[in-house]
């Protein structure tokens, strides 16, 4: 197997497990992409000697679109359980993206300040409702981000299963 396309497989499942962290980076996609590269040229194998098949490539693409959708729609849904409204995500969103200048901690707290804040200054909700949001916004969040880093870190465990 070329070298470059063994650079270009591993790259793509680090980027895509850093993008199931960092915002802004599509990890699970990233990932797959890794994948489909083996799978076009690669010629590598798994232990048993078998390639890619094209069963396994459309599986991970299944479960990449399904971890996708999961991530946009769960921090929303947890955020609405715990009481809170829309202003609740949007916030969390703009803390999430300006608490990524001081990672890790910067991304937790700028989720819950965000989340907080959006709902005790816009929707003019009491200490208490907007706590009870923005931990419901760091939860959604918690949650899509474990999943994608699963989903993510298993396609890398193939890319690599793969090269040999």
């Amino acid at each position: 197997m070329s070298t470059i396309i063994i650079i270009l497989a591993v790259v793509a499942g680090i980027i895509g497990i850093a993008g199931s962290i960092l915002p802004g980076l599509p990890g699970p996609p990233v990932s797959w992409a890794g994948l489909l590269i083996l799978y076009i040229w690669g010629s590598g194998t798994n232990g048993a000697g078998e390639p890619i098949s094209t069963s396994f490539l459309l599986i991970w693409l299944a479960i990449t679109v399904v971890v996708c959708v999961i991530d946009y729609v769960v921090p929303a849904y947890f955020t609405r359980v715990t009481g809170g409204s829309k202003v609740a995500g949007r916030g969390a969103i703009v803390g999430l993206i300006v608490g990524m200048l001081v990672p890790p901690v910067g991304i937790i707290l700028g989720t819950l300040a965000g989340a907080f804040l959006a709902e005790f200054i816009v929707s003019r909700k009491s200490g208490w409702q907007s706590t009870k949001s923005a931990v419901g916004a760091l939860l959604g969040f918690f949650f899509g981000t474990g999943i994608k880093l699963i989903a993510s870190g298993l396609m890398m465990y193939y890319i690599i299963v793969y090269l040999k």
